[in-house]
């Protein structure tokens, strides 16, 4: 065992998914139920292996472990800010992972840095490869507390530029794919050996020796194992896949071996259900029955340095087997999914996109370094304020970097300069090539960071691009007829999405007609202080009239405006926001919006509005798309509410009609079916959303639904019922001795194997598994002892722990 090693690596990465203007990742459809595709897949995959399940002979769990601390890792640092906000459970995990990795593995922690938003590096210029390492091991040392020793490169996309680039930072070591290897020899001199197709020993460390004199440490990882991991079914069954690790090893090998993979971390859970369970017990299998060490990279580094020297194969990367060409030809490599299709498109994106970056280089540094001693310079520590955006954190970093004491405009006018250089890196996000069609999630997503470059460039830099960008757009030909080419798809995605502060104003009062809204006010990335605001109200008409300060809480940019905003009732919404008036001005025009609304003439409102605001109105349809599905939401609910009446009339009148052809296995005719779901559905998913869920109400539309054999299976439902149960059991854990909670718990989960719809029992185990450990053995003790409610407990608990089958000792 002392000769033979073993890491698993996982490759953490999801795209920047964050509205360009917002800071946040707007609703996606596409990942329904969930909200948008970073929810989802942290559901399936890092929430997943940060608590991993290993299950005894039975299918009990047995332990439940965090994967992170015993294998080798990178998180994306764009994925990270998101976990940190959105999961900071699973984003502690993370860092509490390292930490331990640390204590098991002589000092070296398991996390390696990655390169910031998964640019890739060999066809980056010189200056967006250094900022992209630079902010990748600042982020890394902001979460990690420590220096990075490895880095991974996005896509394994290496060429020497890129490997100096990490040696000059500091990086020990980086991870590539065994076709990456070019030649071979004795780190002590000898001859090359040509590496043909891959067939490097990936059992050992390598290391580059750079043009600089510089060196880097590279670690090939088994190709075969890798590629099954993640293409075929090894991650069936835990024991499988250990097994075909340990298989790499080979007793005619004299030197240490160190038998590791490299997939993306998404395997584990994601694109392979179970994934991290299989991946848990296959590193359990291994230390119980001692048949490899489990390590990290800089473990082995330490023990076991490079005895031979490697060069590697140019412009290459580990999903492509044309080097490069994924991220600017139509080599031929898609998702497969869409045969036929080409990727024609990818080469004059990318000839878009350098022209843009190149456009606002040389303007970006003349006014930068009007106000900054060196503009990229300040752009390489910029990555400080990204982690921080305090006041404070941004006076530090102009005290180092100004040539003397800005003002507030001026300070306004370097942040958004340097929010331009953020977003011309962040539009190179690899995804955006990779996949097979120009009007995809990914390339919108890219396109719309170019949009945001675009209008900082004319506000800050005064230049207009966009003309020119577009026409470099329009050989970027889709493959759908209906979508034309990535001009179009800018015009049509992008451009509406363009947000200035009038706008946030205009969806945050629209908002505010719903509900009442606080004196100063948090909105995405902006806040909103409001001053003078009134509602008035007639039957459903509501006219709010006010005036704001907004701010920018990105780039400090702000301004005064005043507003009118006007719900007719249903979706009929309308406002128009301007610069603040003097106070004369603008009480005559409120005199005038008031006393046409007291008359309740409606068309004289919106004329007046229209004329008072000129352009700068919006409507329902202008509002961000999560505002939007709110109130839509709240709009549709009295109509819902009225529909869902007269179906219950219905089904009510109709429901013994319903059981009886039940009964006979005759389906109820269409129409009678269709009442039947909506109203049982519709009951259900409001009893499941009550805070204090009625547990009986529930069994009894289960009883109804099953009698009268509806069909339910919309997977809200199962979302749902899931999200009942982690509210009763995050209750639970905050009160362990409660009696009535556990009593309340056990029975809703004891409903689940009947449902008709899988519900995910992921929170709840994790739950009852750490009351297993915390608060059932002392209710043990004292149920032993005599005490009749410790008895009661004890025993409920053990039925609760026999329904999630969790083992309890």
């Amino acid at each position: 065992m002392g000769t033979r090693f073993l890491c698993i690596h996982g490759h953490f990465y999801q795209p920047p998914r964050e509205n360009a203007w917002l800071e946040e990742i707007e609703l996606q459809e596409s990942a329904h139920p969930w909200h948008d595709w970073n929810e989802r897949i942290h559901a399936e995959c890092y929430a997943a292996n940060a608590s991993s399940r290993i299950l005894d002979g039975e299918g009990r769990i047995e332990q439940i472990v965090n994967n992170y601390s015993r294998i080798s890792f990178d998180f994306g640092p764009t994925l990270l800010s998101w976990l940190q906000v959105k999961a900071p459970g699973t984003y502690q995990s993370i860092l509490r992972a390292d930490h331990e990795s640390r204590s098991a593995f002589s000092g070296h922690g398991s996390a390696m840095a990655q390169c910031y938003n998964h640019m890739i590096l060999p066809l980056a210029n010189e200056r967006d490869r250094r900022t992209q390492v630079r902010w990748a091991i600042r982020d890394f040392e902001h979460r990690f507390g420590r220096a990075p020793e490895g880095m991974w490169l996005p896509e394994c996309a290496a060429d020497v530029a890129s490997l100096e680039a990490l040696a000059e930072q500091g990086i020990r070591f980086t991870v590539l794919e065994p076709h990456q290897a070019a030649a071979v020899r004795r780190i002590d001199g000898g001859d090359w050996t040509p590496v043909w197709n891959g067939a490097i020993d990936p059992t050992m460390a390598y290391r580059v020796v750079l043009p600089s004199g510089r060196h880097l440490d590279v670690f090939f990882y088994d190709g075969p194992i890798s590629r099954g991991v993640a293409f075929e079914r090894i991650l069936e069954q835990g024991e499988r896949f250990a097994h075909r690790l340990l298989g790499a090893f080979s007793d005619l090998r004299a030197h240490p071996q160190l038998v590791h993979i490299a997939t993306d971390g998404e395997t584990y859970g994601h694109h392979h259900r179970h994934g991290e369970m299989a991946l848990a017990y296959c590193l359990h299998y291994v230390e119980q029955h001692q048949l490899a060490r489990l390590t990290n990279y800089g473990e082995f580094l330490e023990l076991h340095p490079p005895e031979h020297e490697v060069r590697i194969v140019e412009n290459t990367s580990w999903s492509c087997v044309h080097g490069l060409e994924r991220w600017r030809a139509d080599c031929g490599c898609s998702s497969g999914q869409r045969p036929g299709w080409h990727q024609r498109w990818r080469g004059p994106l990318r000839t878009a996109l350098d022209w843009l970056r190149d456009a606002v280089a040389a303007p970006y540094q003349d006014e930068a370094e009007r106000f900054l001693t060196d503009a990229w310079a300040a752009r390489d520590a910029y990555v400080d304020v990204v982690l921080d955006r305090s006041p404070e954190c941004v006076q530090r970093f102009l005290k180092h970097h100004a040539r003397r004491e800005l003002g507030a405009e001026e300070r306004t006018a370097v942040l958004e300069l340097l929010e331009l250089q953020r977003h011309a890196m962040l539009m190179y996000t690899s995804c955006g090539w990779f996949f097979d069609e120009v009007s995809g999630l990914e390339t919108v997503q890219v396109l719309e960071y170019a949009g945001r470059v675009l209008q900082l460039a004319e506000r800050r830099l005064g230049v207009r691009l966009e003309a020119r960008f577009l026409e470099l757009l329009e050989a970027a030909e889709s493959n759908l007829p209906e979508r034309g080419n990535a001009r179009r798809v800018y015009e049509e995605e992008v451009r509406p999405a363009v947000v200035d502060l009038d706008r946030v104003v205009a969806s945050f009062v629209l908002s505010s007609l719903f509900d009442p809204p606080a004196r100063w006010n948090r909105t995405y990335c902006y806040e909103v202080a409001l001053g003078d605001h009134k509602v008035l109200e007639a039957g459903r008409a509501k006219l709010a009239l006010g005036q704001a300060e907004v701010i920018s809480r990105i780039t400090r940019e702000s301004a005064q405006v005043c507003y009118w905003a006007l719900h007719f009732g249903d979706h009929h919404l309308q406002a128009g926001v301007r610069e603040r008036l003097p106070e004369d001005q603008w009480a005559a025009m409120n005199r005038q919006g008031h006393d046409a609304f007291l008359r309740a003439d409606f068309p004289a409102l919106v004329r007046l509005l229209d004329g008072h605001f000129a352009a700068r109105t919006w409507s329902l349809a202008s509002l961000f798309h999560d505002e939007q599905r709110r109130i839509l939401d709240r709009v549709l609910a009295g109509s819902l509410r009225e529909i869902e009446d007269q179906y219950r009339h219905l089904h009510q009148n109709h429901a013994p009609l319903i059981r009886f052809l039940a009964g006979l296995r005759i389906g109820a005719p269409r129409p009678l079916r269709m009442v039947a779901e909506f109203v049982l559905q519709t009951g259900l998913r409001r009893a499941l959303a009550e805070p204090e869920v009625d547990l009986d109400r529930v069994q009894s539309l289960l009883d109804e639904a099953r009698g009268e054999s509806v069909a339910l299976d919309d997977p809200e439902l199962g979302l749902a019922f899931a999200r009942a149960l982690d509210r009763m059991a995050s209750q639970l854990q905050l009160a362990p001795s409660d009696l009535h909670l556990l009593r309340r718990l056990h029975h809703a989960v004891r409903l689940v194997p009947a449902l008709p719809f899988p519900v995910d029992l992921w929170h709840v185990q994790n739950v009852c598994y750490e009351l297993s450990l915390s608060s059932y053995p002392e209710f043990a003790r004292r149920a032993e002892q005599g005490s009749k409610v410790a008895r009661d407990w004890r025993e409920l608990f053990r039925e609760l722990a026999a329904a999630l089958r969790v083992r309890v000792a």
